[in-house]
């Protein structure tokens, strides 16, 4: 554990002390930020940004070829201090970024009440939903301001919403409206639902059968994988994964199988296996996400160089749930020429707010449950296929409303 923090340390060094070139740095206010004035009413002290996260056991993907980063997530967040600090030597504003991994629930709890009691009251999280809800709890957290970077469980944004808790990923309701709407414009009607059996497998399938549902799609099969992946890793393995998917996937037409596979135990096996000819999509296969590698529209190359010099690797969603964050924050204490915590806690929380984070439009907060709006990209591993919301999927106030729970749906109930 010492290691591996000592590693994450010396990325995230590597993030903020190199300088950004002219051409990647991020857009200067549009306010007259560089006046006197406005430097004078910016904070002297530097703006502390907690990064606060659970160093937890990632599960390896059934490959081996992707090995998830010791650094996710906090490699983006260094990225996204640069970027603060780029505009903000225009406004007279430092900020700092104060990382923390704990080992442990307690540990992570501790470090939030440490944290609390020397006034800090930004904060980045990088932790599970339940620990999420416990930070929140706390009495001394009230006034603050906790961005959830990494977390896509519905029920955050509805029943279990807080207050004092924002969320930049989309949720998994507005990852599954985006590929629905994308089958309703194809005209793929007709679906194979295939999940796994962990607990965030069972859940990003229920958002699935909600999206379905409200897109009027129709699940024409709606099965569980049982099959033990070691299996395939004995001679003539994959003998055995050709066999398992031809037979779960036999004697049902459908357009599109979706696999609801989060932890990447199966779902890469299923491709030119299935019994039809059919794509595949989800957590595998054609999948929606917030951020991909090879998304490089809308001056995305920028931050994705921007990452790569700082990192030497390429951005994850993990990363740029973690970016959105910090520059979030950012943003709220640069637009407010304030470092007053309330202050930026409220701007965030205003129509005012906008966040530019390379999706083509600006991106906001949901009033009603604390979601960021913002187009959702449909990518496999070698290129962008689309981006929702969809041609012809109209809403009255933002067409990204058009993804997730809106308002008159939501059990949320902040006001």
């Amino acid at each position: 554990m010492v290691f591996r923090a000592l590693r994450i340390a010396l990325v995230f060094a590597a993030a903020v002390v190199r300088p950004a070139s002219a051409a990647d740095q991020p857009p200067a206010p549009a306010s007259p930020a560089a006046t006197p004035a406005a430097t004078s009413a910016a904070s002297a002290t530097p703006i502390a940004i907690v990064y606060l996260a659970l160093a937890v056991k990632r599960s390896l993907p059934e490959s081996y070829l992707d090995q998830p980063p010791a650094d996710e997530g906090l490699a983006g967040a260094g990225v996204a201090l640069a970027d603060n600090n780029t505009t903000g030597h225009f406004t007279g504003q430092d900020f700092i970024l104060d990382p923390v991994v704990a080992p442990d629930e307690a540990g992570v709890i501790a470090a939030f009440r440490d944290r609390l009691g020397k006034g800090a009251r930004e904060f980045v999280t990088d932790v599970p939903a339940s620990l999420l809800l416990k930070l929140a709890d706390l009495p001394d957290a009230r006034a603050a301001t906790l961005i959830d970077a990494t977390d896509a469980d519905d029920r955050l944004r509805a029943e279990g919403c807080r207050r004092n808790v924002l969320h930049v990923l989309p949720s998994r309701a507005m990852l599954a409206d985006s590929l629905m709407q994308y089958l309703v414009v194809k005209s793929w009607r007709r679906i194979m639902l295939l999940a796994g059996q962990t607990a965030d497998d069972k859940l990003y399938a229920d958002a699935v059968r909600r999206s379905a549902k409200k897109f009027q799609i129709k699940i024409v099969a709606d099965k569980m994988w049982s099959f033990n992946p070691a299996e395939q890793r004995a001679d003539t393995g994959h003998f055995e994964v050709n066999t398992e998917v031809a037979n779960i996937t036999q004697g049902v037409d459908y357009d599109l199988l979706v696999v609801a596979d989060e932890e990447d135990n199966f779902g890469d096996e299923l491709g030119y296996r299935a019994t039809l000819a059919r794509p595949v999509a989800g957590t595998q296969g054609l999948v929606p996400t917030a951020w991909s590698r090879v998304y490089d529209e809308t001056g995305a190359t920028q931050l994705q160089n921007r990452f790569l010099r700082a990192a030497h690797r390429w951005m994850t969603e993990r990363d740029y749930g973690a970016w959105m964050a910090v520059r979030a924050l950012g943003e709220a204490a640069i637009r407010t020429h304030s470092g007053d915590p309330a202050v930026i806690g409220a701007y965030l929380r205003s129509p005012k707010f906008e966040l530019a984070a390379f999706k083509g439009e600006r991106l906001s907060f949901r009033a009603w449950d604390g979601q960021l709006r913002q187009p959702v990209l449909l990518a496999d591993s070698r290129s962008l296929v689309s981006i929702s919301p969809q041609p012809g999927f109209l809403h009255e106030f933002f067409e990204t409303d058009t993804l997730g729970v809106d308002q008159p749906e939501s059990t949320c109930h902040l006001n």
